[in-house]
């Protein structure tokens, strides 16, 4: 099973690095996935996720007090202005812009609403 927990937590990894160039691909809830499932698998894998310089910080906030970095919720505002828009540009249809206006404008309701780590 652990091998299972670990396969896991490296194909969250690999999905989180991607997510840091596609906009459209989440890079935190990866990488909190692959700290629960490297937590159960590897204490290795899981100190080094914890410890890494640029993706350690982001989880330990979210672990210890549920908090999201200005930075970050700065960035996921804009990645997230920047789809609709696109969507916009691309004359999505309407009832397609007014699903896409409520769950985003959750996502950022929930986003801005977190205390800043």
């Amino acid at each position: 099973m652990q091998f299972i927990w670990a396969a896991l937590g490296l194909v969250c990894v690999a999905l989180a690095l991607i997510g840091v160039v596609l906009p459209l691909l989440p890079t935190v809830p990866f990488l909190l996935l692959a700290a629960f499932f490297f937590a159960r698998s590897s204490e290795r894998l899981h100190t080094w996720l914890l410890t890494h310089r640029l993706f350690g910080p982001m989880i330990v906030d979210w672990q210890q007090s549920g908090a999201i970095r200005p930075g970050a919720k700065k960035a996921a505002t804009l990645s997230i202005a920047a789809v609709f828009g696109l969507s916009l540009l691309l004359s999505a249809p309407s009832h397609v812009l007014a699903i896409q206006a409520v769950v985003l404008g959750g996502v950022l309701i929930f986003i801005w609403t977190r205390p800043n780590g």
